[in-house]
């Protein structure tokens, strides 16, 4: 089954996180204006290349923790990005390749890379979807055709918080909560953002982010927004923590290391 065409055309001159994203890990499906908007926020926080570095490697250390000490079989990754090198759907299926992913994200740039994944194995789909729109991406027919709701689904908002406001209803805590409400005990989430202690680094980055994605973006929040999330499953160890510190392993890219100005925090929950 083929995915369904885009719903809105690309503006090439808005940038975009998931593009900006995609340029700091090296990849080429991003515009001008997103290399642009980079080398400014490199003014105001130098080390996000790092920072996305390190995000992308827990991606790749969680799916396979989850896959082979859990033995997930199934993965939602909602606000996906653009696909870059060892995927989801790469890691997983390495361990066992009837794994299943689903890659939700409302960019259409990355939708049309899911006619790629399609022909490369009917396992593995995209959809589009806005990542507080849990109706659309739960109950959509591809999701329905790869996942199996009755049992554990890995879901994962990986460094995608951030792009969205504080709201009663569509805010984080409220995502989290309509998601875990879909899920069956002995499911996991895996959750992350960019959160600073220091508040002018938020302000700062906050305002350039929202300016130049012009209102698409939310705010980078601390620690203590992260654990809230978090509250009534249990946390995998090492429990809530920079992401580059999530069971670092000898396969960790040298590039790899502590930021300084802002972090990727976050970790691993079971639902009970």
């Amino acid at each position: 089954m083929q995915p369904e065409a885009p719903q809105s055309t690309v503006n090439e001159s808005i940038p975009t996180a998931a593009r900006m994203y995609d340029y700091y890990l090296g990849g080429k499906d991003n515009f001008a204006a997103d290399r642009a908007a980079v080398e400014e926020l490199d003014k105001v926080v130098p080390s996000t290349r790092a920072l996305a570095v390190n995000n992308r490697a827990f991606l790749q250390r969680a799916v396979g923790a989850l896959a082979k000490e859990h033995g997930i079989r199934q993965f939602l990754d909602i606000g996906s990005g653009l696909p870059t090198q060892n995927n989801v759907h790469h890691v997983a299926q390495r361990i066992d390749p009837e794994s299943r992913v689903v890659y939700v994200d409302n960019d259409p740039v990355v939708l049309a890379h899911g006619r790629a994944l399609l022909v490369e194995d009917d396992r593995t789909t995209v959809i589009q979807a806005d990542m507080r729109d849990t109706e659309t991406f739960f109950n959509h027919e591809e999701t329905l055709r790869l996942i199996d709701f009755s049992q554990p689904v890995a879901v994962l908002f990986n460094s995608v918080f951030h792009c969205i406001p504080d709201s009663e209803t569509d805010g984080p805590p409220a995502v989290v909560a309509r998601v875990k409400d879909r899920l069956v005990p002995g499911s996991f989430l895996v959750m992350c953002q960019l959160v600073s202690e220091d508040p002018a680094i938020r302000d700062s980055v906050t305002k350039f982010m929202d300016q130049a994605t012009q209102g698409h973006w939310g705010r980078v929040r601390q620690e203590q927004d992260v654990a809230a999330w978090f509250e009534g499953m249990d946390i995998l160890e090492p429990g809530l923590v920079e992401v580059s510190e999530w069971r670092p392993d000898d396969e960790q890219p040298a590039a790899e290391q502590l930021t300084q100005e802002w972090i990727e925090f976050g970790g691993i929950a079971r639902l009970r």
